[in-house]
């Protein structure tokens, strides 16, 4: 049975569903999930049981699969997909749900296997009660022998991240990124200081019942508390905050755009940068949010209306296209360029298993040819801002280091001394290294840079 022929009539089911659409057509989780609840046929509790499945079974389906796999006789790509899903979900509720017994997660699971395949429903009770008798003996690779494959085991990463974040901080540090990264996401949002201080949205929060504090290093980010859905907070409708992750305001930061001059933000969708821009600008000068993709220029337009920004202007143009705009136009520039998006797989899990390393690659000429251009249309003077929310080397320090060897226009600032406060997000060289182990926030990627 196809994924569209379910009948979604509980958090299970719909979990399901999901996930088999994911898996089959390479969709978003995020956006899926938002369409099965508009739908208002999840209510109350369901829905957070609904979220818990899918972003679950999607943080740890590596290591699902690893259990599966000493649980079955035959090897997983011979299930059926719905099979698979099927198992996965059934065995997340076991393996790391404690608030669900047992015997309901069983036999719910086999309940939904005979409604919507059946002929799967005696593989399914007797591979999770399998695992109610064997869980404890399930046998993992050894962390000493075979410290990578432990670590993706245990972790729930592929194999090939792993030894990259191995190569790159040791075996360690490697494997409290790879246990921070399998976590859920902080939500973390942006106070709008056009409408509201700091200090005054805690507050609110705090009268409003809701636990909130000040993030470490932006002087505009809070930590919420708990789980909530974002237009039910106070001060959502009133435009007092945005959604947005600390390591992603550090961006803002450093570029420091000033009130009066001509920003240019050069891929700007969904637009959490380039209202913030626009914000330390004090809402003064002008502001361009360009994108390559016109379907997501909209909603730049509807978060600037919500929080009472005026000067951004949006165009649709490609950065790849080195005639997109003279040079010399703007005084920064903020280059948050296209990436595999490894630093931020915590708040979309499906990515991790859909990337491939020949992806950084091709990935990385992209943004070098993106950088060449950008730097183009900077003013003599002016400063421009690379980003990424990638922890990769390739698609950072590699595409920075190669653009600067073939450029003596162009000088890259020592972060360490511009802003000593914030030290302990960056390297020597003076470059933004955020990692979700280290400092509670995105895995992210930045570096200021001054045309001559």
């Amino acid at each position: 049975m196809s994924a569209p022929d379910l009948k979604r009539s509980n958090p299970r089911q719909s979990a399901c569903s999901v996930l088999l659409r994911i898996q089959r057509e390479g969709c978003y989780a995020d956006q899926l999930m938002d369409r099965e609840l508009e739908s208002g046929g999840l209510t109350g509790p369901d829905r957070g049981l609904f979220a818990e499945l899918v972003f679950g079974a999607l943080r740890r389906q590596g290591t699902l699969d690893h259990i599966l796999s000493s649980l079955l006789t035959q090897p997983l790509s011979r299930l059926e997909p719905q099979a698979l899903i099927l198992l996965r979900v059934g065995l997340y509720q076991l393996v790391y749900l404690d608030r669900i017994p047992e015997s309901a997660a069983v036999n719910e699971s086999v309940n939904l296997a005979k409604k919507t395949l059946p002929r799967a429903s005696g593989l399914v009770n007797a591979v999770l009660r399998n695992y109610l008798r064997r869980g404890d003996d399930i046998p993992f690779p050894d962390p000493l022998a075979m410290p990578a494959e432990s670590i993706a085991a245990r972790h729930s990463h592929p194999l090939w991240l792993v030894r990259q974040w191995i190569d790159q901080l040791g075996v360690e540090e490697a494997e409290a990124l790879a246990e921070a990264s399998s976590r859920q996401a902080p939500l973390a949002l942006r106070a709008n200081t056009l409408a509201i201080s700091r200090d005054d949205l805690l507050v609110k929060f705090s009268t409003n019942g809701i636990q909130a504090t000040p993030c470490r290093f932006s002087p505009h980010g809070i930590l919420v508390e708990g789980r909530h859905q974002i237009t039910s907070l106070p001060g959502f409708h009133e435009g007092l905050f945005a959604v947005q992750d600390e390591a992603s305001q550090m961006a803002g930061l450093l570029l420091d755009p000033r009130p009066g001059e001509r920003i240019l933000d050069a891929c700007a969708a969904p637009g959490g940068k380039a209202t913030h821009l626009a914000q330390l600008m004090n809402d003064r000068g002008e502001l361009l949010a360009m994108d390559v993709s016109g379907v997501k220029l909209p909603l730049i337009q509807e978060s600037a209306h919500r929080l009472g920004i005026s000067i951004i202007r949006t165009r649709r143009a490609d950065l790849l296209n080195s005639a997109a705009f003279p040079v010399d136009s703007f005084d920064r520039v903020l280059l948050d360029a296209p990436c595999s998006g490894l630093g931020v797989i915590r708040r979309n899990p499906e990515a991790k298993w859909r990337l491939r390393p020949e992806d950084l690659t091709r990935l990385a000429e992209t943004q070098r040819r993106m950088f060449a251009n950008a730097v183009r249309m900077l003013k003599p003077g002016g400063r421009l801002v690379y980003s990424t929310c990638s922890t990769s080397r390739e698609e950072n320090e590699a595409v920075l280091h190669a653009f600067l060897s073939r450029q003596d226009g162009v000088i890259l600032e020592d972060l360490n001394q511009v802003y000593p406060c914030w030290s302990e997000l960056f390297t020597r060289e003076g470059m933004l290294r955020s990692w979700p182990h280290c400092h509670g926030m995105d895995g992210f990627f930045a570096a200021r840079l001054i045309k001559r």
